[in-house]
C-alpha cells in the first residue's frame, strides 16, 4: 500500500482512537483502515498500537513514530502548497534565452515592465545566438529564431517578424554609386557575417521573381551591432535586421537601398518546454511578450523602429556619421546594455545574429 496514505491512517487512528472512527473520517472500510495499519508495523518490525476489544493505546514506538510522522506531513502539505502557489501566481526565477542584438534592442523594455508588474519573479537572462535546447539547458521561454531552436518536444507561438535591410552610410554611396539590383551588390564591399553563419548567399524577391547573389565580403563578422558600427562608418553596404537600423535610417545616418526587392523575413517565436502544468511564471511572461509585440501597440513600434527611408539622389558626404556621432551611438548601446543587466541577470552567451 502507499506509505504516506498508511501515515496519515495511523495518524488518524490515533488521534479518533478508533479504526471505526477513522474509516468514517477518511471514507475508507475499516478492513482497509486496519490493513494500512498493519503494513506500517510490518514495514517497521514492532507495534504502534496496543489492541483491547474497547480501546485502543500507542505503544512507545508508536508515540516516537505519530511524532515524527505529523512533522513530516506537515511538511508535505506545506510544499504542495507552495507547489500550487507557484503555479497559480507569478514567483521565483525566470530563465529566458534570446538571440544577443534582439535582446539588447527590443527585448529590454518587455523584461523591465514584466519585472515591474511582477516584482516576485526574477526574470534571469540569456543572450546566445547559437542552437539552444530549451529542455536540455533548463530555460523556461526562449524567444529564437526558427533555426536556433534544436528540441523536438517545445511547443512554439508566433511572437514577430523580422525583416533583413540593405543599406549603407550616404558618404559610402556618394564615393561608390548606388546599387539598383542585387547583382550590383557583387561590385560593392559588403558587410555580413561568414558564410558558415548564413552570410554567403542571399536570396532576393524582386519585380522579375527570385534572384540569388553571393556578396564579397569585404568585412565579415559575427555579430551584427558590430557589422552595424562598420556600415556606420562607411566600410560598405551592410544587410541588417531593421529593428537595429530604425533610427539610423530615420536619421539619415544610413540609407535603404534595393527598395523594390525584399529579403526571406524572418519569424522570431517564442518557445517553451511544455504546454501541461505552465507555470504561471512563464505564462504570464508570454501573454506579455505577445501583448508588447501586437502590431498595433506603440511599444511593438518602438522596437520595431523601422521606418522607410528611400534613396535620394546626390546624397552628400556631408551627411555621413562624424566619428562623434557614432561614439555616442555605442554610448548609447553601452547605456542599453547596463539597463538590461540591472533589470536581469543576463548572462550574454555569444555573439552571432539572425
Amino acid at each position: 500500500m502507499n506509505q504516506l496514505q498508511s501515515m496519515r491512517v495511523f495518524v488518524k487512528v490515533s488521534d479518533l482512537g478508533s479504526f471505526v472512527g477513522a474509516s468514517g473520517a477518511l471514507d475508507l472500510s475499516t478492513a482497509v483502515v486496519t490493513r494500512h495499519v498493519a503494513d506500517l508495523e510490518a514495514r517497521l518490525g514492532t507495534r504502534l498500537l496496543n489492541r483491547t476489544t474497547r480501546r485502543l493505546s500507542l505503544t512507545e514506538s508508536g508515540a516516537t513514530y505519530l511524532e515524527r510522522v505529523r512533522h513530516i506531513l506537515a511538511d508535505l502539505e506545506s510544499v504542495e502548497q507552495m507547489v500550487v502557489a507557484r503555479n497559480h501566481e507569478p514567483v521565483g526565477t525566470l530563465r529566458i534565452v534570446a538571440p544577443v542584438v534582439f535582446g539588447l534592442h527590443s527585448l529590454a523594455p518587455v523584461v523591465q515592465s514584466y519585472a515591474a508588474r511582477y516584482p516576485d519573479v526574477v526574470p534571469d537572462v540569456t543572450l546566445a545566438d547559437r542552437h539552444v535546447d530549451l529542455v536540455e539547458e533548463g530555460f523556461d521561454v526562449g524567444i529564437l529564431a526558427a533555426r536556433h531552436m534544436r528540441s523536438a518536444s517545445i511547443v512554439t507561438r508566433r511572437l514577430t517578424t523580422g525583416y533583413m535591410t540593405v543599406c549603407a552610410t550616404p558618404e559610402y554611396l556618394a564615393q561608390h554609386g548606388t546599387p539598383k539590383r542585387p547583382e550590383d551588390l557583387l561590385r560593392h564591399s559588403c558587410l555580413s557575417r561568414p558564410a558558415e553563419q548564413g552570410g554567403e548567399e542571399r536570396l532576393f524577391n524582386g519585380p522579375d521573381g527570385e534572384v540569388r547573389v553571393r556578396p564579397t565580403n569585404a568585412i565579415a563578422a559575427n555579430n551584427a551591432e558590430m557589422l552595424r558600427q562598420f556600415a556606420l562608418l562607411g566600410m560598405g553596404v551592410a544587410i541588417l535586421p531593421s529593428y537595429l537600423i530604425g533610427r539610423d535610417l530615420t536619421a539619415g545616418r544610413l540609407v535603404r537601398l534595393l527598395d523594390a526587392y525584399s529579403l526571406p523575413p524572418i519569424e522570431i517565436t517564442i518557445a517553451y518546454p511544455s504546454r501541461l502544468h505552465l507555470p504561471a511564471k512563464v505564462r504570464t511572461f508570454i501573454d506579455h511578450l505577445v501583448e508588447h509585440f501586437q502590431p498595433d501597440s506603440a511599444q511593438a513600434r518602438d522596437s520595431r523602429s523601422v521606418a522607410p527611408v528611400r534613396v535620394v539622389a546626390g546624397v552628400s558626404g556631408s551627411d555621413a556619421p562624424t566619428a562623434r556621432e557614432i561614439a555616442d551611438d555605442a554610448l548609447e548601446n553601452s547605456r542599453t546594455t547596463r539597463r538590461v543587466t540591472r533589470v536581469a541577470r543576463a548572462r550574454i552567451a555569444a555573439s552571432s545574429q539572425f
